[in-house]
């Protein structure tokens, strides 16, 4: 499918874009456009793979023009480019507005002008019955996306979405870690706060599955376990051999829920399920409503949300093993010192 194509990712020098690089540089495809703001971490990039199939264009989201000039002769797009830090959008919830909102809507609008066959746009389990400023404008963008893939006639648009990504940049895993290295307590928001957690390759696995079978409009959501805040300090702690290590707990920080939803009761009445997979179809009614009415009532109150409450609940022994699936995690127990999942 990837044969010889062009794919352009938004936000490329992040960590989701990391990964692509090193799922998709070896294969049959052309050329990969990394689009970011980050002359930086392009050069560092450009360093590390030295491949002649990368290509890095400077530019924002926000400026559609910057946009065009990386989209064109591109057929395939994953938009990555977001801000995503729920503590800095609740200060700025502005530079989220311009960023997830206005900057999916150029996305969007440079692919269907420069007609790029498939866009697959990342969401956010904050997305759904969100109380921050990242999670509202992530479902204004998942709104965005849906309105557009009503007109678009040439490309297919369909989104991800999905929970912590572990050990990526800005995430706890890295944090903890440096904490116990540090000999300094752990400081942990509530105890019983859970998480969805998926590794930098289920995030990369969600998103091949989206862009093979999506649909125009449709969110899929990868099926995942969960854990408590306190389960993943208190894995971490044993894995590096310091179970007794203090904890702090400082509080629920700006805009944080106790728990996520994958998909709410709404969507779950739709959603189809594929195994490991929940695909969640857009409403293609119009806004003649009157003609659907024998279509009969959707009882909305029989649904279950999907949250990380709900879902496979790990336990320490759990959690370790899902941890020592990391390259980061590895090189931490061997005594090494890294970087966090780039």
């Amino acid at each position: 499918m990837f044969k010889d194509k062009v794919l352009l990712i938004t936000g490329g020098t992040g960590s989701f874009g990391n990964a692509v690089l090193r799922r998709f540089l070896n294969s049959d495809i052309r050329e990969i456009r990394i689009l970011s703001r980050d002359e930086k971490k392009q050069d560092d990039l450009r360093k590390r793979y030295a491949s002649p199939k990368l290509k890095f264009y400077i530019g924002d989201v926000r400026d559609y023009q910057s946009v065009l000039n990386a989209m064109r002769g591109t057929d395939y797009v994953y938009h990555a480019a977001a801000l995503k830090q729920v503590p800095s959008c609740e200060f700025h919830p502005m530079e989220a507005v311009k960023t997830n909102i206005l900057g999916t809507e150029n996305v969007l609008e440079a692919a269907i002008n420069c007609g790029v066959k498939r866009v697959v746009c990342l969401s956010t389990d904050k997305a759904v019955y969100p109380i921050n400023a990242m999670g509202i404008s992530k479902a204004m963008m998942e709104k965005v996306i849906v309105a557009k893939s009503r007109s678009s006639v040439e490309t297919v648009i369909c989104a991800t979405r999905y929970g912590n990504v572990m050990a990526s940049r800005g995430s706890v895993i890295p944090l903890f870690t440096n904490q116990i290295r540090a000999g300094k307590p752990i400081t942990i928001t509530d105890p019983n706060m859970t998480r969805f957690m998926m590794t930098l390759d289920d995030a990369v696995d969600l998103v091949l599955y989206a862009f093979e079978h999506g649909n125009p409009g449709d969110i899929f959501v990868q099926k995942a376990p969960a854990a408590t805040i306190e389960t993943l300090a208190r894995a971490l702690t044993e894995l590096l051999d310091c179970p007794a290590h203090p904890i702090n707990i400082m509080g629920t920080r700006h805009g944080e829920k106790l728990y996520e939803a994958l998909l709410s009761r709404e969507e779950m009445v739709a959603a189809r399920d594929l195994g490991g997979y929940y695909q969640v179809p857009p409403d293609l009614r119009d806004l003649n409503y009157g003609k659907y009415v024998e279509q009969g009532e959707i009882k909305i109150s029989e649904a279950v949300e999907y949250n990380s409450h709900n879902t496979h609940r790990l336990d320490v022994e759990g959690m370790k093993k899902m941890l020592l699936k990391l390259r980061f995690v590895q090189s931490i127990v061997r005594g090494e010192f890294t970087e966090p999942e780039e």
